[in-house]
């Protein structure tokens, strides 16, 4: 395990109640100045930390190797963490990749994709992309994963995809529905549990649970808390038999060593992600109090985005708000009168506020 020193834990503690400075303190001042409120990507505003920063730049100099010894040195480490075996975690570009190739994997013509919708769709062009097929299941009334709905879709499927907390709604699925899913669905399905965004919520992880579930993966990304998108690393956890079949369709494929290190300079970082947490909490939660005391019904985020209704066609409001170069999310098809909006910096949200009460309240 990383060692935590009272150094360290004491750092936690004493950043909590000063939250009004880790706006400035977390951003990367390395971003590149832009006139447009970037809200439509589910990105960090603040970039890598100054440790990954760091990390980064000196991954430079090695990058005319292979960087295989980085890769198991990331993969021991999150291990290690995370009290799991070392060959229960593979490394891929980007946790989109690990997905889109257990989709592949696990999904056929005669055994389908069930999730929910709206949620990420990549599984679904991934099964679409060799001609499997797609139930989508409706999310419940609490705007969380049906689990007995999509348990019921069909007793033949091949993967079962659970994004927690759910992009783009922000919601979060309880572990105990989670555990329903994993004891009852078909025979020969492969759980694949999407933990992208966990590290906002309070959400335990399911990680641990590989150690017992041959057939369960879960997907982690250095993209989203820890602000490195632009890298495309993550990570695949699961028994090695499963990984195996992750690995034919691209083993090896794995970023430069810059982005190996800043992952681990991340990682070992110990007051990054309760700080980055708290300030996107922070941030959220005044924003979606402000749209809910003016009559606007939002999903119950504890991610990084959140849905609004915004009561009229969600194109015209998207379009609307990037004339005042403000940009927010897509649409779901299901799900026309309602927009997504990332959590931006405090003053990205207070610009959304601004154009939102000009473009859309006052339209």
């Amino acid at each position: 395990m990383v060692s935590v020193s009272r150094r360290s834990l004491l750092a936690v503690g004493a950043a909590l109640p000063i939250l009004g400075r880790l706006d400035w303190a977390l951003a990367s001042p390395a971003a590149a100045a832009s006139d447009k409120v970037l809200l439509n990507y589910n990105e960090s505003p603040y970039g890598p930390s100054s440790a990954a920063r760091e990390a980064m730049q000196r991954g430079i100099a090695t990058s005319g190797r292979y960087p295989y010894p980085d890769m198991y040195a990331l993969a021991a480490l999150f291990a290690q963490q995370q009290a799991i075996p070392e060959d229960y975690v593979a490394v891929f570009a980007g946790s989109m990749a690990a997905l889109r190739y257990a989709v592949v994997a696990f999904t056929s013509e005669a055994r389908s994709l069930v999730m929910a919708t709206p949620s990420y769709e990549l599984p679904r062009q991934a099964a679409e992309s060799h001609k499997a097929p797609v139930h989508e299941v409706n999310l419940d009334a609490r705007h969380a994963h049906d689990v007995p709905a999509m348990l019921a879709a069909d007793p033949q499927a091949g993967l079962l995809y659970l994004c927690n907390p759910n992009n783009p709604t922000g919601t979060l699925t309880p572990s105990a529905t989670i555990r329903q899913a994993l004891a009852n669905k078909p025979e020969g399905c492969v759980l694949v549990v999407d933990e992208a965004y966990i590290d906002f919520s309070d959400a335990p992880s399911c990680v641990s649970w590989v150690k017992d579930h041959d057939d369960l993966l879960v997907l982690r990304t250095f993209s989203k808390i820890y602000g490195m998108a632009g890298a495309r690393l993550g990570l695949a956890i699961g028994h090695p038999a499963l990984l195996e079949r992750l690995a034919v369709f691209g083993g090896d494929n794995v970023p430069a060593a810059s982005s190996l290190l800043g992952a681990r300079a991340s990682l070992e970082d110990v007051t990054l992600l309760p700080q980055r947490k708290a300030l996107n909490a922070r941030v959220r939660e005044e924003t979606l109090a402000w749209l809910k005391s003016r009559g606007f019904t939002c999903t119950v985020s504890q991610s990084n985005c959140f849905m609004i209704d915004v009561k009229q066609p969600a194109e015209h409001v998207i379009e609307r708000l990037a004339a005042q170069n403000v940009m927010v999310g897509r649409v779901w098809k299901n799900w026309p009168q309602w927009v997504r909006v990332t959590v931006g910096t405090q003053q990205e949200m207070e610009r959304f506020r601004e154009v939102f009460a000009g473009q859309v309240m006052n339209a």
